[in-house]
């Protein structure tokens, strides 16, 4: 099947989007336990980005997996297979010539490699928000680590399932030690080379 499939050149390209864009395409990938406060610092860096005129997409754990990868349970090959999906989603969200914020557990090094090799390591940005299970389940904002704990869900990272840490990420965020306003500007000060934002 493989044999036959041949895709199409289309005439405007990433880097011509880029041009009208007036800035580079990124994915951040925020990653880090449940409650780790991945989806909110992404939110803020993206309202950021918007305040700079950068054209951005955000995508989410659970927006993702209450549609496109719903049929995916939380055993480890299905949490490597949306993983894998989100991954190519997101190199086409790059083709497209955005800015792509993603955030999610993705609990496993070899997953998050694959993201990387999917989108191209130049465009791929790792956020490691490290956050102590202990504040997490303190926090528990879902209720998930309480229906872990209980017995109600299983494989639930960070009580029944690993999480690898990320051993050399692009970024790390310590959400116990420092402000969110400087976490933000910490990831807005070390892509704005990468996005070249130009607005000439």
């Amino acid at each position: 099947m493989e044999n036959n499939i041949v895709p199409y050149k289309y005439a405007i390209t990433k880097e011509r989007r880029n041009t009208v864009n007036k800035h580079r395409s990124l994915v951040l990938w925020f990653t880090g336990l449940s409650g780790s406060g991945k989806s909110t610092i992404a939110n803020l860096v993206e309202i950021e980005l918007h305040k700079l005129g950068v054209k951005t997409y955000s995508l989410d754990g659970d927006n993702i997996r209450s549609g496109i990868n719903k049929d995916l349970d939380f055993e480890p090959h299905c949490r490597t297979e949306n993983i894998r999906r989100i991954g190519e989603i997101a190199c086409l969200l790059i083709d497209a010539g955005l800015v792509v914020l993603a955030s999610f557990v993705s609990p496993y090094k070899i997953d998050r490699e694959t993201v990387g090799n999917i989108v191209n390591s130049t465009n791929f940005v790792e956020i490691f928000i490290n956050t102590n299970i202990s504040e997490c389940k303190k926090r528990d904002v879902k209720g998930l680590y309480r229906k872990a704990e209980k017995g109600e869900i299983k494989n639930m990272t960070g009580v029944s399932a690993p999480y690898e840490i990320p051993e050399n990420p692009d970024i790390e965020i310590r959400t116990e030690e420092e402000q969110i306003e400087e976490s933000v500007k910490r990831i807005l000060d070390f892509i704005s080379p990468k996005i070249q934002l130009n607005h000439e």
